[in-house]
Parts: structure tokens; sequence; C-alpha cells
């Protein structure tokens, strides 16, 4: 086991170090205060592209500049903000429909009987959070009226609170846990997709939710949970390979699966929000952002070389392009 060994320094000694490294500043202050502020290791893992490969101790590529690992780290901000844009879009309406169904099919406390879920649902625990949340002091104001206007209703809210007050991953995972074809079936039909494969896509959405929510990176990540690949797909589904290659000259075998990188991902965003919200502009926008961004590796996003010409996506990029 190795000790840990690194010393604690000043953002003056790391932009003494980024320099002693080959990294080319040329404002002093102006790098100083995006070190203060966004901080020497949260900026140090969009440097790793800019290395020479397989060179310890690190060293920049010859005329890398501070600027060329910021606008890495800008485009990865912005790639955050625009996903979550997005996946609000689609928890929200998770939230309703899994709301209705129950809603109409139970009644507004339908949900307290374990027969509803799955065996493997730990049903006790979403009760007691519940009964909890009911009783905290500061409380949202719907419970509070709940609370004080019902004294003689259960001590837990109905359906329609209990998804409002339930993080996404907990409301994904109630879904999945749906015992009854009637509940699953009736979404099926909202969304257009198998169950099976709804179950898979909104907790991957969920965590990439909050990946970005926490401001982690987003470009060159590998996601732990992975949507799942629809066995029946439409006619212009694009087609995701199991493997595509980094683009690296100096390791030209090297390769990534696409279906755990972020472009399944957004596949799978742009599918739902053609139900969830056909008018919006937001694929086009992801479009231009990538469009803005011309010089950051695809491949590590797991795009593959000819994803445009893919008849997913030909009509969204060319009103991307047409707009700027």
């Amino acid at each position: 086991m190795t000790a840990f060994d690194k010393p604690a320094t000043t953002p003056s000694e790391q932009l003494d170090k980024l320099r002693q490294r080959g990294l080319i500043i040329d404002d002093e202050p102006r790098v100083l205060r995006y070190l203060s502020n966004i901080s020497y290791f949260r900026l140090s893992a969009y440097t790793r592209p800019f290395y020479v490969p397989d060179e310890k101790p690190h060293r920049f590529l010859p005329g890398t500049t501070f600027d060329n690992v910021l606008t890495l780290y800008i485009f990865d901000r912005k790639l955050r903000l625009l996903l979550l844009e997005a996946i609000e879009r689609l928890e929200v309406a998770l939230r309703a429909q899994l709301t209705n169904a129950l809603a109409e099919h139970y009644g507004p406390h339908g949900y307290l009987d374990p027969g509803i879920f799955d065996t493997r649902y730990n049903h006790s625990w979403l009760l007691e959070k519940m009964d909890k949340l009911v009783q905290e002091r500061n409380v949202e104001v719907f419970l509070h009226h709940y609370r004080s206007q019902y004294a003689s209703a259960p001590s837990q809210p109905p359906v329609w609170m209990v998804t409002e007050l339930l993080t996404f991953k907990e409301v994904s995972i109630l879904l999945a846990n749906l015992r009854h074809e009637k509940d699953t079936q009736r979404i099926e039909r909202h969304f257009g997709w198998k169950f099976r494969v709804l179950k898979s896509w909104f907790r991957s959405l969920s965590d990439l939710r909050n990946l970005c929510a926490h401001h982690m990176r987003i470009w060159n990540r590998e996601f732990g949970s992975r949507p799942e690949m629809p066995v029946r797909r439409p006619a212009n589904w694009p087609n995701i390979p199991v493997a595509i290659p980094t683009g690296s000259q100096l390791h030209p075998e090297q390769t990534l699966n696409p279906q755990s990188r972020l472009y399944m991902q957004v596949v799978v965003i742009e599918s739902l929000m053609r139900i969830v919200s056909p008018r919006s502009s937001w694929s086009q926008r992801f479009v231009c952002l990538l469009d803005q961004h011309k010089n950051i590796s695809r491949p590590h996003m797991g795009f593959p070389s000819n994803w445009e010409e893919e008849l997913f996506w030909l009509d969204i990029v060319s009103k991307a392009r047409s707009r700027s």
C-alpha cells in the first residue's frame, strides 16, 4: 500500500506546477482567479487530454494554453446545464404518470398497500419516510395544509404529494417496482416504450441528473448505469455500435463503448423528449453546442463518426445549422 504524501498547495504554487509542466499561461492574475474559484483539483480533470500520452511526470503537449483547458471545462458546464433542462422535463413527466396511474387505479392512499409493488421493494421504508416528512417542523406548504386540514386522514399524504416529495432516483425505483400490468401498461402507453426499457432509462437518467446537479464531469465519463437497448426499435433508431475508436494516434487500437457513454444517454433523452415535449428545440441547441466546440473529442462522449448522418438526427442537425 502506497502512503499518501501529496502536500496541500496554494493557488500560486498550483499555477507554478502547471507552468513547469509546460502549460502556456499569459495572464497570471486571471489564472489565479480561476484556480481560486474553481479549484485546481476540479480543473485537473480537464487537463488530462492535453498531456503527452503515457509520460510521467506529466507534461503538456507543445502549445497547450490555459484557455485550451478552460474551454473544455466551460463546454462541460454548458453540457451539464443543457442536460439538466431536458432531464427536468422527463422527471416531471414521470412523476405525473406515476401519480396518475396509482391514483386512478387505487385511489389517493392506495399506495399504502404493499401488494401494489414487487415483494423486493422496501415498502416500509416508503411509509416511514412519509411519516417522518409529515412530522418535520419545516414542511412543504401542501404538507402543512394536509396535516392541519385532514386530522382523521392517514398520516401519510396522498400519492400526488408522495411523488413530489421523493427524489428522482426514489421515483425511478418506485416505478421499477410496480407489480401490476394495468399500471405498467398505462405508463407504457404514455411514453411509447416497453416497461422494461423505461425502467432502465429512467434509472439511468436519475443517475445522470445527479452527476450534472453535483457539477461532475460528463465529458469523457463512463457511466455505471447504462440505458437498456430496446429489442424492438423504430425504423429511424440510430446505429449504436458496441465499440468505436478513441481517435488516438498513439493507440489506434483503443476503443470505447458508446452504450456506456453520453451518446446513448442523449439518444434516450431525445427519444423521450419527442413524447413529452415534441416542440422543444432542446436537441437543436444540443447540436449547436457541439458545433461551437468542434475541437472537443466526440468519441470520448461515445459519438460514432457518422452520427450526424443517421436518420434519427438528420432533421435535427439540419434545423440546428440553419439557425446558426
